[in-house]
């Protein structure tokens, strides 16, 4: 992108300290760009800014030049104290925003074009430079998105068999298939303990390797199913009251034995509940079927139900 020239913003006020010498090197410095003698003009900018360091030609001016000869930190600084003063002239707010994007601030030049279209929205230059402003900002979002997603599953795939476990607990994790950092993340407290010879001390042993890292058993199942209910959560909002989602449960006066099994799975809410399917619920303890006719009879009443399996999932079963 272009940056605007100095001859297209209009002179500021000469600052107090000496506003003569300022103006001699201030034409000085413009016979220099006459003759293409960027660097005598940035010379002789640099005197005038020493002498009035609030003139927003001098200070823009000089700001220009360091920029087209790749000062761009210098000139970056010279521009932000540039807009400073409100109005903030355009050119100057233009040229900023280009370095910022240039240094990938796409936040700081996104906010500096808003400026330009507040004040006149309907500037060409600075409604192109926002479309590439936000195309170049959702690029790197995505990037950096998909860094993330790549350094997880890196470590995901981690072998269980290079952390410092007990040979107890590498035995028993080894005999429930769960070969992974993955694997583990997707198994919960209750499943391991319900494992053969896997006692409360290979249990302690290994949730604190994992919080080492900041993980915890069942993490990953846990962030799937927040994943899940988001999504039937949006879907149900389309065609359902989004307050009768927000109700809570204990709107439906259910039996106490269904009400404790919900609690069980931290289920509180109406949307909570239609993001469960039926085979969540009935893998509760003490859960039959006598609960699950009461929880959908209750929800149906309320034009409401549980959430029904993909084919995906169907196939997964």
């Amino acid at each position: 992108m272009p940056a605007a020239s100095p001859a297209d913003v209009l002179t500021g006020t000469i600052g107090s300290r000496d506003p003569q010498a300022a103006r001699k090197f201030i034409d000085a410095a413009r016979k220099a760009e006459q003759t293409g003698d960027r660097w005598k003009a940035i010379e002789e900018l640099e005197k005038a800014f020493e002498q009035s360091p609030d003139n927003e030609e001098v200070c823009f001016s000089l700001a220009y030049h360091l920029d087209l000869v790749g000062e761009e930190s210098e000139a970056l600084h010279l521009y932000e104290q540039a807009v400073e003063e409100a109005p903030a002239k355009v050119n100057a707010l233009m040229n900023l925003a280009i370095l910022y994007e240039d240094l990938c601030n796409f936040a700081a030049a996104e906010k500096c074009l808003r400026q330009v279209l507040a004040t006149d929205p309907n500037h060409g230059r600075a409604r192109l430079y926002m479309k590439d402003v936000m195309a170049s900002r959702q690029m790197y979002y995505d990037e950096d998105q998909a860094k993330q997603r790549d350094k997880q599953n890196t470590l995901l795939e981690t072998p269980v068999t290079d952390f410092e476990l007990s040979v107890r607990a590498r035995n028993c994790l080894k005999k429930m298939n769960i070969r992974s950092l993955g694997d583990l993340l997707r198994t919960s407290e209750p499943e391991l303990l319900a494992y053969k010879n896997f006692g409360e001390t290979s249990l302690s042993e290994i949730k604190a390797m994992l919080s080492q890292k900041g993980l915890r058993l069942g993490q990953a199942s846990e962030d799937q199913r927040s994943a899940v209910r988001q999504e039937v959560y949006e879907q149900l909002a389309d065609d359902t009251n989004v307050q009768t989602l927000g109700q809570s449960v204990a709107e439906l006066q259910l039996s106490v034995r269904s009400r404790k099994a919900l609690s069980l799975l931290g289920i509180h809410t109406m949307a909570d509940l239609c993001s469960r399917t039926e085979a969540e619920l009935m893998g509760i303890k003490n859960f039959g079927a006598t609960s699950l006719s009461e929880i959908k009879q209750k929800l149906e009443e309320k034009g409401l139900g549980l959430r029904k399996l993909d084919d995906d999932e169907e196939e997964a079963e």
